[in-house]
């Protein structure tokens, strides 16, 4: 299963921009990755800081053919994030519920979900915000990027294209066509 990729330099957020897609065409499963985004979207209606050189993607699919509950899908996706991390920081990466990625006590990975219908046909956007060389400071909520903790630049591209396949592997074994 492959995913359409759209690449932008600037958006309000990949999640609104994978929405726009989708209402605005037939693609029923995509990559939207942005080198900056002025307003992107954390849980609650909460706000995302994004730095400019940290990863900004949303990942959208149709749910129809996929037998797998939300929560289900949420734990998923998280994985699927963890493991492209992993083949970065070997040591224990975990999760907190509902959707964080986090090391050594620090966020390092949020991951936000919405669900949408068009024409009767749901979909679910994954948007995932990566701290890979920036982390923003926030009182009470420590933050933590892959730089920091691996003391390596990591090349950006490589890292996207890495989510990308893991994304399209899991698409492929778990979307049933008719």
């Amino acid at each position: 299963m492959k995913l359409k990729q759209f690449n932008f330099k600037k958006v309000k957020s990949t999640n609104q921009t994978s929405i726009r897609l989708i209402n605005n065409s037939n693609y029923e499963f995509g990559i939207v990755n942005s080198e900056n985004q002025s307003k992107g979207k954390g849980q609650y209606g909460r706000k995302w800081i994004s730095y400019r050189g940290n990863i900004f993607i949303s990942i959208f699919y149709k749910l129809d053919n996929i037998n797998l509950s939300i929560g289900l899908l949420t734990k998923k996706n998280c994985y699927l994030v963890k493991k492209v991390i992993s083949k970065y920081y070997k040591k224990k990466i975990n999760f907190k519920f509902p959707n964080d990625l986090m090391i050594n006590k620090k966020k390092i990975c949020g991951i936000l979900q919405e669900k949408i219908e068009k024409s009767q046909k749901k979909y679910l956007i994954v948007g995932i915000g990566l701290n890979l060389i920036k982390n923003p400071n926030i009182s009470n909520y420590p933050t933590t990027n892959l730089f920091e903790i691996t003391n390596q630049k990591i090349n950006k591209k490589k890292f996207e294209k890495e989510l990308k396949i893991v994304f399209e592997n899991f698409l492929s074994k778990y979307y049933k066509t008719n």
